[in-house]
């Protein structure tokens, strides 16, 4: 008989559970700069080489940039990588986020979200991860400190099965550093869900091959389409891999994930950690109220999960969008209700909806915030974009 081995579970930052995941799956390189709220993750990383627990090579480089390109030329030649930012690192190294997904490289990198200057704020919303968007990078937006640990693992097995580069995102402060109880696993699992993945092209001596060379008008276009094929392969794969997860580690989150929704009137749609807390107890709140109210959280954002976000506000009335980052000039100026507003109308799907913006500069989200918002629609939404919590 088969004993199951013990699990081991531990008090962790959202960051700490970042670095337990990256330990577990064996990584080569990690090339690093320090960055609020970010810095963390790979201070516990640096301690686990110190220590002997995990065999990489930590490269300090001189900024975000260089961090990534580190990571890129060491995924090139073949290595397992990780590294981490947040805001305007982030922005720093905008540039080689398209090179690094126009390579098909298969880096991870967390990022513990923070609002970007100007003015300065350390604090959390989702306008770094949300420019970053278009890049060609998966990204996924986790609620949890578990959820980081279990997507962080997933992401390298996504990563290396369509070959392109995958970013975790979460709540800078809310949930980098706020302690959860994690579940971790047995390394010698996590090392057999994500096996080394054979790559068709590296660079090798004894093998020599062109990465990044010069694409003419010819082939560019090519180029391009290739990676949005990798992306929509990405979609299935992301939710096989979870599927794969949940049945060997006893968790799964799915891609997109519900609550009380299976008879719910009017539903909220969000992501991160207010999606998963207090938009959730706003709901319950509601239903105590006589309100059939129910929650949907984008948990993959690239690609985005158009099936799932339909099926998943196919029964309701009405819904609102609350989005933590602004598209300044943009007829909805949140991103997110930008994606299901064009999906819907794609699928010729018409419903009342309303884009809610709060949580700016981690501004305070209530419950009762998020009450509001189904007594809102309740009453009957206007298809506009309400600041919720901002002094006007």
């Amino acid at each position: 008989m088969q004993v199951e081995k013990t699990k081991l579970r531990e008090a962790l930052t959202g960051n700490y559970a970042a670095a337990y995941a990256v330990k577990a799956v064996d990584v080569d390189v990690i090339a690093v700069y320090p960055i609020t709220p970010q810095t963390t993750i790979v201070e516990k990383l640096s301690e686990f080489v110190a220590n002997g627990e995990l065999n990489a090579e930590i490269i300090h480089v001189e900024s975000e940039h260089s961090a990534l390109s580190a990571v890129v030329g060491a995924s090139a030649a073949g290595a397992r990588v990780f590294t981490a930012t947040s805001s305007q690192g982030l922005e720093l190294a905008h540039e080689v986020l398209h090179i690094a997904s126009g390579l098909r490289l298969p880096i991870v990198m967390a990022v513990p979200a923070r609002a970007i200057s100007a003015p300065i704020s350390i604090h959390n919303d989702y306008g770094d991860v949300m420019n970053a968007r278009d890049t060609g990078w998966v990204i996924y937006i986790a609620a949890t400190a578990q959820e980081v640990y279990d997507t962080i693992i997933q992401a390298y097995r996504v990563a290396e099965s369509v070959f392109l580069p995958v970013m975790v995102a979460y709540d800078g402060f809310l949930m980098s550093h706020t302690v959860e109880p994690v579940e971790l696993n047995d390394e010698d699992e996590v090392r057999k869900f994500v096996p080394r993945a054979l790559r068709p092209y590296t660079l090798n001596p004894k093998r020599p091959v062109t990465l990044g060379a010069l694409a003419s008008p010819d082939w560019y276009y090519e180029f391009k389409y290739q990676q949005v094929e990798a992306m929509r392969e990405a979609y299935k794969v992301a939710k096989d891999v979870d599927a794969q997860y949940k049945a060997k580690f006893g968790r799964g989150y799915g891609v997109v994930e519900t609550y009380r929704m299976e008879d719910a009137d009017y539903a909220i749609v969000a992501y991160g950690g207010a999606a998963y807390g207090n938009a959730r107890a706003a709901a319950d709140l509601a239903r105590e109220r006589g309100i059939a109210a129910g929650v949907v959280r984008v948990r993959l954002y690239r690609p985005f999960p158009t099936a799932d976000v339909l099926r998943a506000l196919s029964g309701v009335k009405a819904f609102a969008v609350v989005d933590r980052a602004i598209m300044f000039g943009s007829p909805a100026e949140g991103p997110l209700y930008k994606d299901i507003a064009t999906a819907m109308y794609m699928h010729g799907v018409d419903k009342p909806a309303v884009n809610i913006i709060h949580g700016i500069g981690q501004r305070a989200m209530y419950v009762e915030d998020f009450y509001k918002v189904y007594t809102m629609l309740r009453e009957g939404p206007k298809r506009e974009v309400v600041f919720m919590g901002v002094r006007v």
